[in-house]
This record gives structure tokens, sequence and C-alpha cells, in this order.
């Protein structure tokens, strides 16, 4: 803590080194700028001189043209301009100085110099050297006409140096800017500086669990806006914090008092919390005595979980979504449904629920649907007799022959489908993972049902009305939804009377479900058998329902299909006034 303390001491605060940070980069940035604007403000002066003694040479090559007396035409354009001491030297394209006007009578080749050879490649040059010839230091430049070099110097002296000097009113601008950028900087990194220092004390008080009293202050700049966000996001978390202990403290009341056993664990396994009856139903499902929550893996009943546990918790590429797995355990006349979620940060809990009850409620109602597909086989071993009779009699009547047919086939085709909904629902029941998904257009289905049942509303004038704004679409298994709504127009059609209207009416529709509703203005049915109507084999008037051949399975299959669809459904009728199904589809499953 002294080491921290210390260097906590001896750092350089945040502000200086922000500040020193961009004032260095800015004074790097001006000096490369000086740099740049110092070249190019000396180029530009070379240039103009330079453009000075080029247009002397053009003129001085018009004037040469005109005469063959070359040292007249000079003497006479130094006396018309105004630098008396100009040098001007004419060489031919071999390099051989023709004339010169500086009083040396021999010259070595000029093809050498600097100012000619850049004649030579560039038709200009100029170049600033001392003379190989007077070894004085001048200010040449060439111009190349036509092969020959056409050269102008000025020597080294004050006028030239003059006409040279760059302008230094940049470097004193770029100073000034320095100047003002290194104040406002310094006023700026400052106020950053105090915030961050607020910032820092008010850290420090919540990490000491010092809640701060006084009320900090902070500038009216978006780093003040964030500053007093932050703060008031502290104090929202610690009242959320504090809400959430309460909110823990009943929970964990909860669970200790639930009537399932609970208990929650590590990723290492090690208990986080647990009820008592977590303990009381492993002790009676496993064969030895279990004294800590943590110990439960030890049971040999388990061993699904643990395998579920074993195989996921290591594995770091698995999908970063929470993991079930589910065991059911019958033991000691008691069966248990044990159920294991894996969370995000791997660790897990796991519940023990006590579903003997259940289990055998779901039992019974399995048995009666199994005990009536077994006594439905003696109405089909009779309707084989009948078909045998006719077989081995060829000569019964024809009135007898097709009367014994229909029985047979009017009794086979209510048994087939009493038997194809019995299978739907066992499916339902028992194995709902292995229907099919797709998407499924519910306008399009509809339709294929009227077009099926058209024939049996048209001998009983019923109309139909299809309200499906949308164009509803769910993506879940056809054949129950199939089933749904054609079971609903079936029973309407065999139940509701004649001379009715059925009405189906997509009404509402949110993000995840579609609300609708199948009505009638048929008979209808009284209250009492609203709450039954969707039990199996259960029938209003079971005479009636005899006669049109129903299987007593329709709703029934039509609540399944609803519920599989992660929907629920209701009725609601009176006596005269119609029936109406009220139900929701989940648009996705």
């Amino acid at each position: 803590m002294v080491k921290v303390e210390a260097e906590n001491r001896n750092r350089i605060p945040f502000s200086q080194r922000l500040f020193w940070s961009i004032f260095a980069m800015f004074l790097g940035f001006t000096v490369c700028f000086l740099l740049f604007q110092y070249q190019r403000e000396r180029e530009f002066a070379q240039d103009k001189l330079n453009n000075v003694l080029g247009n002397y040479n053009y003129q001085l090559f018009r004037r040469t043209q005109q005469t063959n007396d070359i040292n007249k035409v000079v003497n006479q354009f130094i006396e018309d301009i105004p630098q008396k001491d100009l040098r001007v030297t004419i060489i031919d394209p071999s390099g051989k100085v023709l004339f010169d006007n500086s009083g040396i009578e021999e010259f070595n080749n000029h093809n050498d110099r600097s100012e000619v050879r850049k004649a030579r490649l560039y038709n200009e040059g100029f170049a600033i050297r001392s003379s190989g010839s007077t070894g004085k230091r001048y200010f040449y430049s060439a111009t190349n006409i036509g092969g020959y070099i056409y050269r102008s110097s000025l020597p080294w002296d004050p006028y030239t140096q003059r006409v040279l000097t760059i302008n230094k009113d940049f470097i004193y601008f770029m100073a000034l800017m320095t100047l003002i950028f290194f104040f406002v900087l310094s006023r700026f990194t400052f106020s950053i500086g105090r915030t961050i220092s607020k910032l820092r004390d008010f850290a420090l008080n919540v990490e000491n669990d010092r809640i701060p009293q006084n009320e900090y202050v902070f500038p009216n700049d978006e780093l003040g806006d964030i500053s007093k966000n932050i703060v008031t996001l502290y104090h929202r978390q610690r009242k959320a914090k504090d809400e959430l202990s309460m909110e823990r403290e009943k929970l964990i009341k909860h669970f200790q008092y639930a009537k399932e056993g609970f208990a929650m664990f590590t990723a290492e396994g090690r208990e986080i919390l647990s009820n008592i009856l977590f303990v009381q139903f492993v002790n009676v499902i496993s064969d030895n005595q279990i004294r800590q929550s943590e110990d439960v893996m030890e049971v040999k009943e388990l061993e699904p979980i643990r395998l579920f546990l074993n195989k996921n918790i290591p594995n770091s590429n698995r999908k970063r979504k929470v993991l079930r797995e589910s065991v059911t355990v019958d033991k000691n006349g008691k069966i248990f449904l044990i159920e294991c979620i894996l969370f995000l940060d791997n660790s897990y809990e796991i519940s023990i629920n006590d579903i003997s009850r259940q289990e055998e409620e779901s039992r019974m109602k399995r048995q009666l649907t199994q005990n009536v597909a077994h006594e439905l086989k003696t109405p089909v071993s009779s309707i084989q007799g009948y078909l045998e009779t006719i077989i081995s009699n060829p000569e019964l009547t024809d009135e007898k022959r097709q009367f014994f047919l229909e029985r047979c086939y009017s009794q086979s085709t209510r048994l087939t489908g009493l038997l194809r909904d019995i299978s739907v629902l066992n499916r339902l029941d028992e194995a709902s993972e292995m229907f099919d998904l797709a998407e499924v257009n519910i306008p399009k289905l509809i339709g294929e049902i009227e077009k099926e049942c058209s024939k049996d509303m048209e001998e009983k004038k019923i109309s139909s009305e299809i309200i499906l704004p949308g164009n509803p679409t769910i993506y879940g298994n056809y054949s129950l939804l199939y089933s749904i709504f054609r079971n609903l127009y079936d029973n309407t059609i065999a139940y509701a009377g004649e001379g009715i209207k059925i009405t189906v009416n997509c009404y509402k529709e949110d993000p995840k479900y579609y609300y609708f509703s199948f009505s009638d203005n048929g008979v209808g049915i009284s209250e009492e058998h609203i709450n039954r109507i969707f039990e199996r084999f259960y029938r209003v008037d079971k005479g009636r329902s005899r006669k049109v051949g129903g299987t007593g399975l329709g709703l029934s299959i039509v609540k399944n299909g609803v519920n599989f669809h992660k929907g629920q459904i209701s009725a609601k009728s009176s006596p005269g006034k119609g029936m109406t199904f009220f139900f929701t589809l989940k648009k996705k499953i």
C-alpha cells in the first residue's frame, strides 16, 4: 500500500500529461510548417530573381540577332537596366564560351557548369556558386535558346542578398499562434483536470464505501454532463442494489418454503443456496443418506445430470445460451422430475419436483385413450364380418349388399377418424418435438378447408366471412394448424344448425402473437358445458353426437394444437346466441 501511494504521489497529473502531449504535437507541427514555409519562401525569392535574369537572356538574344556587334549590344543593354554589374555569357552547343563581358580571355568548357546542365535538360536553370573563371560568387541564370546558352549573372553582393532575403512575417505569426494555443490549451486541460480530480475523489469514496455526502459540482460541458451522469448512475445502482438485496431475501425465503427441492451451485459445484426439501427429496431418491447438497452428484439416479454438466461446463465453444436438462426418476413409490439449468457463467441450479400425482393423472389419461382405442377394435371386427358375409354369399340381393356396404363404410370412416384423433393426441402428449415446423399461410389454409367443407356448408346453407388483415403467417406445424381450423369448422357444421354464418377474424396482432376469433350465430350451448367442452370424449348431447358421427376429440385436439403453438384458447356461448372461440397463436414457436 505504501509503494502504491508513493507511486501516486510521484505520478504526473493527467491534465499536465494531456497538456504537454498536445502542446508537443502542436510544436512539432509548427516546426514542420516553419521549415516548409521557409524553404518555400526561399525558392520563391530565387525563382523571382531567376525570372528577371531569364527575361534579360531573351532580350539579349533578340538584340544579338539584329547585329553582329555583340559587345556593343551587351554594353547598350547594361546601360538600359539598373543592374550595371550584370555579367553576360554566351555559350555554343559544344560548351565553348563565345562571349563574356567579365574581361577574362580564356575559358574552360562550360557545359559542366550546373546551371548550364540544367538549361541543356530543361531549357532553364539557375545556380548560386563561385565562378571558376573569376573566383567570385554569382547568382547564375541560364537559358537554352536554339542550343546556345545565354547566361546572366549577378555578383553575390548586398543587392543580390537583399533580393533573396526571405520574408519572416510568417515566423512571427506562428509564434503568436503558439502563444495563444498555449494559453487556450492550458485553460482547457486545467478544466478537464479539475473534473477528473472530482471524479477520482468520488471513485475513492465509493471504493472505501464512504457514500459522498457533498454535492459534486461539475462544469457545464460534455465532460461535466458525463460526470454528473456517472454520479447519478451510481446512486441509481446503489438504490437498485439495495432493492435487489431485498428481493434476494424474498427469493431465498420463497425457495425455503417452496414445495419443490431447490439448490444453486457455482461452476465448481459449491453450494450457493438450497432449501430443506432438496436434501429430503435427494435422500428419498438415493440409496445412501446424503447430508450435504454438494453430494447430490454422487447419487446414481442423477447420473444424466452429472454427465450433462461434465459435458457443457468445460466446453468454452458452446453456444452462449442457457442450457437445460431434465430427468424423471421413479423411486420408492414417488415420481420426481429433476431439472438442471446451466447459466451463462457456468453456475447451475437443480430443482426436484414431486410429480407423482400429475404423472398418475397423465398415466390415467393415456390409459383411457389406449383402452378406448383397444375397445374400438371390436366394431372393426364386426365390419370385417359384414364384408366376409358379402364375399362368401354372392347370391345376396343388391339391396342387402348395398346396405351392408354402407354400414361398413360409415362405421369404418368413423372409427378411422377416431383412431386418427387419438393418435394425434398421443403424439401431442408424448412426442410433441416430432412435429415438423414450416411457414404456414393462414388465409391459404382456411381457403383449402372451405373448399373441402363447401358441400356440407351448401347442404346446410352455411355462409362464411373471413377477416384476416395483414396476411397472417405462422411458423408452426401445418397438420396441427389445419386440425385447429378444420375441427372448428366441422364442429360448427355438425352442431350449430342450418342457415347460419361462420366468421373467422384475426382481430389483433402484436410482435409475438396473432389473436383469432372463430364464431357462429347458431344454436349455441348452455354455460354449464363451456368449461368442459375441451375435455376428451365430452359430449354436450351424447345421443345427437353419435347420430352425426363425431369422435368427441375434436375440440380437445383444437386445444392441444393451440397449446403446441404457445397459445391459449377459451370459449363463450349461450343458447340461441351462437358460439365463439377466442385463441392466440404464436408467430414463431
